[in-house]
């Protein structure tokens, strides 16, 4: 998988350099995987702006503006919640373009109406309408991760237009 998410990273980061975009990243699920993947390609300084990893909702609500309320009445796992992180990160940076997720990798924290495996991905752009996506992947909290990961990478690539 780390192949995978390699050759995701590059053209993701080649994309983002022709375009003269710069990127934040917000992971509450995957624990810094896509920046690291992002980050460990060089020159890639030239487009990661800046990456964050808020596991708590007090993080989450100081660093990125998060209404606590929204924790309240959807749950730190919520499209909600992952628009609010998105859109929070791209007002209080230089990037273009600003990537959020949260989600459930397990092995614990499931519940029948947020399994496992639960996971929401966001993308807010500067002058467009914020993105978001529900996925539920399966397997492992390692594969979860991974799987997350990849989704967002090929979503970073999606929303950047040409």
């Amino acid at each position: 998988m780390e192949g995978a998410l390699e050759e995701h990273a590059r053209r993701v980061l080649e994309r983002y350099r022709e375009a003269g975009a710069r990127l934040c990243l917000v992971e509450a699920c995957t624990g810094g995987l896509i920046a690291a993947s992002l980050t460990d390609i060089p020159g890639s300084s030239a487009v990661v702006e800046l990456g964050i990893v808020p596991y708590s909702n007090e993080a989450k609500a100081e660093l990125l503006g998060v209404d606590p309320a929204l924790f309240q009445a959807h749950g730190a796992v919520s499209a909600e919640v992952a628009r609010a992180m998105a859109e929070g990160a791209l007002s209080r940076s230089r990037a273009q373009v600003a990537l959020a997720e949260t989600g459930i990798a397990g092995p614990g924290g499931g519940t029948a109406t947020k399994p496992v495996g639960l996971v929401f991905l966001a993308v807010a752009r500067r002058g467009a309408a914020t993105v978001v996506e529900r996925h539920v992947f399966p397997g492992d909290r390692r594969a979860v991760r991974h799987a997350a990961a990849l989704r967002a990478l090929a979503l970073l690539r999606e929303v950047l237009v040409p």
